[in-house]
């Protein structure tokens, strides 16, 4: 594992050495064996009944479900002692991504293994635990959350319905409507919110079959069909008080802790969608003829696949660095504090941006990849007995739940900006300090690395600097009105979000250049170099859009002029870079790395 704790968003202001994060490259013989049984049963039982399962056939993705926690493949985050596997988060990452190539089911299992059951694993009460946990990690009994309202998605504490407790104190009586429920149709435990005394958010714990609680039909959905969706009605459900969970007034914890384990999972569910696409793609490019060639072939067809692939191994580098970082965390706890819920809840939330830069990232890297994947197949890509269909409408859901993108992108920067001003991230000083280097900061000094990817690492570092500008400037000039520019904080969340992803690349393929040595290490080069080669000449752009809005005449010159300096880059040969990558994919036939 990782020799140095990180703090969150501590990226920014550092210089990571490739040691000092986790990778794929790094994972244990057990967990190769957890990666091998996840694909194997996704491969084998879910994608052979994809059609079942998304015509919601009787019996067919529950008999599933049910399978799945045979295999263990529901229980990663559920302590042993409760009948769970107790195991860290690399190996949750691995599941979960495997997992999301599993079209609808993914909905099922995400969304069961994440916000339906780890709030007991935090939050519950030891005879919640000891009456849920076992039968939620064996698949006997399936989990549903329930937070969003007709008027309450992403402003979750607007939330109207309500909990009043009864004249005898044993119970609390619930009324409301929660919308969008994933598994609400087919869920046994249901994790509900409601206003006590009308200000007072809390968490509730509630089986199906309690009287009251019903469903309604379910939904028509553009994608993830097999999937259960629907809305949970409340009309005086009796809650008995024993079944708070955490305290009155705390379901704030519970509910924006919880969803910060959600993004990072959905970022890691989106990998397996990617890479599923990536996969189909070629496959059928290799075999679709035209012009007496097959069309892997033809450039744009290769540059496209090359794309893909270099998008997700960045986002796939971002995805296990967290990974790494959240059991590096979780290491530094007691045995006592691991049973302790907001303990662990607090160890999770001091990596919420990396969490909410996993969510956005993964989310449009597969939004991207499936885009292509119909592209490549052309009018077949359109048609419902390809896969690349359901591919398409299956993965927009990822940018809307678990928060919405443009939430994520509000907290990315907002989260920073507030641990600033706490002192807990050094990034007002390190914005001076950038400030001050500008004045006399001359390109032409700069003595690059000979050596692969000193390029792309000295990149990085100016990608840092650009940032620190930008934010630095931003602080300065709106203070807490910086809140009511959502623009700019949306630029000042790509940015960060760049970074994040071109450093773990980085970090990721020099780590590998250390092992195997560069030339057995060609594809992980070319992708990375492919990433920074596409993504910085974007940042700089971005910078002088926040640039024109923030500032005017002499000054505006001045800061675009320092902006010029720190993005001042000499290209690759790009086409290049792309036809080593694609070459390696068209070789294979799947995803490479």
């Amino acid at each position: 594992m990782t020799k140095k704790l990180f703090a969150g968003a501590e990226f920014l202001v550092t210089d990571p050495n490739p040691a000092d994060i986790f990778t794929p490259e790094d994972f244990t013989e057990e967990h190769r064996l957890i990666r091998d049984t996840a694909r194997d049963f996704v491969k084998d039982d879910i994608e052979p009944n994809a059609e079942r399962i998304d015509a919601k056939e009787e019996g067919v993705a529950l008999g599933l479900f049910a399978k799945a926690g045979e295999l263990g493949l529901l229980g990663t985050d559920v302590p042993e002692e409760y009948g769970g596997l107790g195991l860290d988060k690399v190996s949750t990452t691995i599941v979960t991504e495997a997992f999301g190539n599993s079209g609808s089911f993914a909905g099922l299992h995400g969304a069961h293994t994440g916000i339906g059951t780890l709030p007991i694993v935090w939050f519950g009460t030891e005879a919640h635990k000891q009456k849920y946990l076992a039968k939620l990690a064996s698949g006997e009994w399936i989990g549903a959350y329930c937070l969003t309202e007709s008027g309450s998605g992403s402003d979750a504490l607007a939330a109207k319905a309500k909990a009043v407790l009864s004249a005898d104190g044993k119970h609390y009586i619930l009324n409301g409507e929660k919308i969008f429920i994933t598994n609400a149709g087919w869920a046994n435990t249901f994790v509900v919110y409601a206003k006590v005394d009308g200000d007072k958010f809390t968490g509730f714990l509630i089986e199906a079959g309690t009287p009251g609680l019903t469903t309604g039909r379910e939904e028509h959905k553009l994608g993830m069909h097999g999937s259960s969706t629907r809305t949970v009605i409340l009309e005086d459900v009796k809650v008995p008080v024993e079944n708070v969970l955490y305290e009155v007034g705390k379901g704030h914890k519970i509910a924006f802790n919880v969803l910060n384990i959600g993004r990072w999972k959905l970022g890691a569910g989106s990998l397996g969608g990617a890479k599923g696409a990536i996969n189909g793609s070629i496959q059928y490019a290799k075999q679709r003829i035209q012009f007496d060639r097959p069309i892997a072939s033809f450039g744009m067809i290769r540059a496209k696949i090359a794309d893909m692939t270099m998008r997700t191994y960045a986002a796939e580098s971002a995805v296990y660095r967290l990974a790494g970082m959240l059991d590096d965390r979780m290491a530094t706890l007691s045995a006592q504090d691991k049973k302790n819920g907001e303990k662990l809840a607090k160890a999770v939330e001091e990596y919420a941006v990396e969490c909410s830069i996993a969510k956005v990232l993964g989310s449009e890297v597969l939004s991207y990849c499936c885009d292509e994947y119909v592209q490549i197949l052309g009018g077949y890509g359109y048609i419902t007995e390809y896969p690349a269909e359901r591919y398409y409408r299956d993965s927009r859901i990822n940018r809307i739940w678990e928060g919405t993108n443009e939430i994520n992108r509000m907290l990315i920067p907002g989260t920073i900006l507030r641990r600033a001003m706490e002192g807990r991230v050094n990034l007002l000083g390190a914005a001076q300090a950038v400030a001050k280097e500008l004045i006399e900061f001359s390109p032409m000094g700069v003595q690059i690395p000979d050596e692969p990817l000193g390029l792309q690492g000295h990149c990085v570092k100016m990608m840092k600097k650009i940032a620190l500008m930008l934010a630095g400037l931003a602080a300065q000039k709106y203070g807490p009105k910086l809140s009511e520019e959502q623009e700019i904080l949306a630029g000042l969340a790509d940015t960060v979000m760049d970074i994040f992803a071109a450093e773990s690349a980085v970090l990721r393929t020099r780590k590998i250049i250390a092992t195997v040595g560069a030339d057995k290490a060609k594809g992980q080069i070319a992708a990375t170099e492919l990433f920074i080669d596409t993504t910085l000449p974007i940042l700089e752009q971005r910078g002088k859009r926040l640039l024109t809005h923030m500032e005017k005449g002499d000054m505006l010159r001045t800061q675009l002029a320092g902006l010029r300096k720190l993005a001042k880059y000499q290209p690759i040969d790009a086409i290049d870079r792309s036809r080593i990558v694609a070459d390696l994919v068209t070789e294979r036939e799947c995803y490479p790395f």
